[in-house]
């Protein structure tokens, strides 16, 4: 049978997929989001984030020797933060938690028996860390999960949470063409900037929110530092911390269970 063309999941025929595939096989699973990003950035940002870049990862370890495959993107995921926006499209938990097990159970139909998630949005973050167990004990796949992180510009005061100097810079690199520059404002939440042990990923205490509660009208960040060239540097610090995951997950000593 001859070998598949392309390493993306959906190219091949399923005889030929299922030849290719082995347990030494590395799975990377984009999930972003289509949710509210403000006036300059599209619904679909984090969806673009995670896809593009995971694409270039799994080409990437390709030509270093792995054997990496890319699945489709999951891009309708959790985001609830941001329901009161007009065009977010959003799962409950429970919902995506069911979406994530189901995809797990069809994965385990396959030779492969590694998962890379390959994360673009924040509100995933909590559901994809409880599947990689669930993923784990049910079906007994090696499960890993990985992502986009931005850097604060430098205006931002440590708020690069949504729409901000990083993600506005690496849409200006992967897709330009759905960027508004002439709708760039700053949106950095002054009102909790002062509080040391409250606050987003990274401080010690978390809290409840929507991405409506600071009056930025959604945005959390500054993308008036955003260039695509940093964009274009970003992406590049992203392909090649991907690919040294990859390594490492290659050399994972804990294997596949059974169940």
């Amino acid at each position: 049978m001859s070998a598949p063309s392309s390493h993306r999941w959906g190219d091949a025929p399923g005889p030929v997929l299922a030849d290719a595939l082995t347990e030494a096989s590395v799975l990377v699973v984009p999930v972003g989001a289509v949710e509210h990003h403000g006036p300059h950035l599209p619904l679909a940002t984090d969806a673009i984030m995670a896809e593009q870049i995971a694409a270039r990862i799994v080409d990437a370890a390709v030509a270093a020797g792995h054997d990496a495959w890319l699945l489709p993107t999951l891009a309708v995921t959790k985001s609830d933060e941001h329901a009161w926006a007009p065009g977010t499209l959003w799962l409950s938990a429970d919902t995506f938690s069911r979406v994530l097990t189901d995809l797990g159970r069809s994965i385990a139909a396959t030779p492969a028996r590694t998962v890379l998630f390959f994360n673009g949005h924040g509100g995933n973050i909590a559901p994809l860390t409880v599947a990689l167990r669930e993923l784990r004990r049910r079906f007994g796949l090696r499960t890993f999960l990985d992502g986009v992180q931005v850097p604060a510009g430098p205006t931002e005061g440590g708020f690069r949470i949504h729409g901000g100097h990083g993600e506005t810079s690496l849409l200006m690199h992967l897709r330009p063409d759905l960027v508004d520059e002439a709708a760039f404002a700053s949106a950095v939440p002054q009102a909790i900037a002062g509080f040391e042990r409250i606050g987003f990923a990274g401080r010690p205490v978390q809290f409840g929110w929507c991405s409506d509660d600071f009056g930025t009208g959604g945005v959390i960040g500054d993308p008036t530092t955003a260039t695509a060239a940093i964009g274009e540097t970003l992406a590049a610090r992203l392909v090649a911390d991907g690919v040294a995951t990859i390594d490492e997950i290659v050399r994972w000593p804990i294997g596949p269970r059974t169940v």
